[in-house]
């Protein structure tokens, strides 16, 4: 198989490095894990990019199962267009990359967001890492606002730990989650992670399954050389839900709760099959080296019906059908294959008297995007026009299965690939005490082949980038530094135009600068930045060619953020987010969806001004050192564009959360929460006024957690 060779290739390159082995060949040095590649050994006063990261406790305290919910803790990060709930998207910093698509997070470093393989479970996350700014130049490939980088529990050597929970909660769900980590031995360790899950909904009729098994291994080689291996299988099942419709931008026009797609389609269904392999040997206490590759299926697969979005399509709103939805019917079936190799040198040396941290590596990255999608769609509306030729249904008292479901035709069947050679090179250098600068460099070599499989024509395309970054760090006392960081990215642009030219990619700008403190002996620390992004070649609509797109476009975002987390006097525990996000068009273009008119400075949609998450819990010891935690946040979202290069907005809402666990006896946990605790009517995201996610009326959940 290609990826053996790469991986093998690319490990023969990097693991003959031998000085460094030797001169520390006394010393001893014992590997305990696998370090996390791109990111070097800094403290977090000396990066110069504004990072928050998402606990476990925090997820577990909040009784959070997604990692879209895991997310809304952090307010530089906004809800985007979903696709009816089954995948994950998200913008950071205002910027969210290609709306017909998931948003790319990593795993532990590796692409695993880019497929289709359903809304990320928080099973098996160790922590979730928010990594703000300009550190394209390292990553590649990446939106200008930041990062996403899931951390998941591997397997450990240390001890046997056993966890189990189950719980149960509104709306008939319930969920059993396992977690065993196993030495074997000194050298052998297994862990296994496993979930369950199923589901209704406040929406009627629908409902949804999922379960997974996520089991890792250690193997230590010797006391300097760990190798690990990590499974991700996982399944879920869903009915596909736009939402509700808001005709003439009237939210309240129908109950939340109605459902207007159709449960005869069935669940769409995804899956998702990944492999990571990771070796790292240390030379030294200064030098190592981090060789890993992964390779990862997806797809998702099933029928759906939509509200039809073309108004000379749609019964809805006209005086004789003032509440008939006319509907599409359609049929996808998505593939995602998703193979990286990559090799990183991480070396802590002296030069002329300065300190330098190197971080210098190499990454191969193929990306097949396989699209097979079927449609039909009701005829522009005359005055003999039926609802059962309309596929309709009222939007106040629908009525499922009234007509036979439509055949759907074909419509886009086509295979995009990517394939990205990168070399990366950073140096941060200590200049004394209370200076450093980090200078660093990423240059990606790009091929893009796009192959209509209907007419058998393709387009290739190949490009290359350097992208530069630079940061400098002053440490102004042990407690407060401050920083700035500039840095240039792209990203590659799917799809083609109407001639069949492959798009051009995106090009960003980022600059931001900020303090980083820490209060009380450093119990509490918190990040303060401001940050301005730029990219161009963002997709607009060909006007020569109705349907088609063309790279022109330019969007810029500028903002605050403040970031605290920790421990308060009394040990309270806080958790506190705010970001001011002002994300605008600029230039004037037509929008690729509806061919719309974008002008300068018109807002990017589903994007906030200012957003906040706030929460504070405090543990109690009772009777025999035995705990009780109490904790309660809100998180606030003001308006934000509901459809693109229109004046339709989507209400701001604050909505209030509570929680408590207990600890009845030792090993044994019980818990609950409550969601939305005054039951606030909110939207989540919008892509158009008749495709409106409504948000969860107050909901709770109670479980039991054992754990040895």
């Amino acid at each position: 198989m290609r990826s053996i060779s790469i991986l093998l290739a690319g490990a023969s390159c990097l693991v003959t490095v031998p000085a460094f082995a030797e001169e520390s060949a006394d010393a001893e040095i014992t590997v305990t894990g696998i370090r996390q590649a791109y990111q070097g050994a800094f403290e977090a006063k000396e990066v110069p990019q504004a990072v928050s990261v998402i606990s476990s406790e925090t997820l577990e305290d909040n009784n959070i199962l997604r990692l879209t919910d895991a997310l809304d803790l952090n307010a530089s990060v906004s809800r985007q267009n979903n696709f009816g709930g089954l995948w994950d998207s998200y913008a950071v910093r205002g910027f969210a990359g290609d709306d017909n698509l998931p948003s790319g997070y990593l795993v532990n470093g590796f692409n695993g967001g880019r497929g289709f393989g359903g809304s990320r479970d928080v099973a098996g996350v160790e922590r979730i890492e928010v990594l703000k700014g300009p550190a394209a130049a390292l990553y590649g490939r990446g939106e200008p606002g930041g990062t996403v980088n899931i951390i998941t529990k591997q397997a450990e050597f240390d001890a046997l730990k056993v966890n189990a929970s189950g719980l149960f909660g509104s709306f008939d769900r319930v969920r059993f989650d396992a977690d065993a980590n196993l030495p074997v031995g000194e050298s052998i360790a297994v862990r296994l992670i496993g979930f369950f899950e199923k589901s209704d909904s406040f929406r009627t009729t629908v409902d949804s399954k999922r379960y997974g098994f996520l089991p890792s291994v250690a193997l230590k080689l010797a006391e300097d050389t760990v190798l690990s291996y990590e499974l991700e299988w996982t399944h879920s099942e869903a009915d596909f839900d736009r939402g509700i419709v808001a005709p003439g931008g009237n939210l309240n026009a129908m109950p939340r709760r109605n459902f207007l797609g159709e449960p005869g389609d069935g669940p769409l269904e995804a899956k998702v099959t990944g492999h990571q392999l990771q070796l790292q040997h240390a030379f030294s206490d200064d030098w190592s080296v981090l060789i890993g590759t992964s390779y990862r299926e997806t797809d998702l697969e099933g029928f759906s019906s939509e509200a039809e979005l073309a108004s000379g399509r749609q019964f809805l709103g006209r005086p004789a059908t003032p509440n008939v939805l006319s509907r599409q019917r359609r049929f996808r079936d998505y593939e995602g294959e998703h193979f990286v190799v990559r090799g990183e040198l991480s070396g802590d040396f002296e030069l002329g008297g300065l300190r330098n941290r190197l971080l210098v590596g190499v990454d191969y990255d193929e990306f097949d995007n396989g699209q097979l999608f079927q449609r039909f769609r009701p005829a522009s509306v005359t005055a003999t026009s039926t609802e059962a030729a309309q596929y309709a249904i009222n939007i106040l008292n629908p009525v499922y299965g009234r007509f036979p479901l439509p055949v759907t035709g074909p419509l886009t069947n086509r295979l995009d690939q990517q394939k990205a050679y990168g070399f990366y090179l950073q140096d941060q250098i200590s200049l004394s005490d209370a200076l450093q600068v980090r200078i660093g460099l990423r240059y990606d070599d790009y091929d893009v082949r796009s192959l209509n499989r209907a007419t058998s024509v393709s387009q290739n395309r190949s490009f290359s980038r350097v992208s530069p970054q630079f940061g400098l760090v002053v440490k102004a006392s042990e407690a407060v530094s401050f920083y700035a960081a500039y840095g240039e990215g792209f990203r590659s642009n799917l799809g083609a135009r109407a001639n069949g030219d492959v798009f051009d990619p995106e090009f960003s700008k980022s600059f931001e600068a900020g303090a980083k403190f820490g209060l009380f002996d450093n119990s509490l620390s918190g990040t303060i930045s401001l940050f301005n992004l730029k990219k161009r070649n963002v997709l607009a609509a060909d006007v020569a060619n109705p349907g088609f797109s063309i790279p022109v476009g330019k969007a810029g975002s500028t903002g605050l953020e403040f970031d605290l987390a920790g421990r308060l006097p009394g040990d309270v525990d806080l958790l506190f987010s705010y970001a001011y996000v002002d994300a605008e068009a600029k230039a004037d273009v037509l929008d690729p969806n509806f061919s719309l008119q974008i002008r300068s400075g018109d807002p990017l949609i589903n994007i906030p001004k200012h957003s906040l998450n706030a929460q504070l819990s405090k543990r109690f010891t009772i009777g025999d050192d035995r705990g009780l935690t109490f904790g309660a946040g809100i998180q606030h979202v003001s308006e934000r564009l509901g459809e693109t290069a229109t004046n339709f907005f989507l209400p701001s809402y604050t909505l209030v959360r509570a929680f408590a666990k207990a600890e009845l006896i030792e090993g044994l946990e019980v818990f609950g929460d409550v969601k939305n605790l005054f039951n606030e009517t909110y939207f989540t995201n919008s892509f158009a006024r008749l495709w409106v996610a409504p948000g969860s009326p107050r909901a709770f959940t109670v479980g039991a957690r054992v754990s040895f």
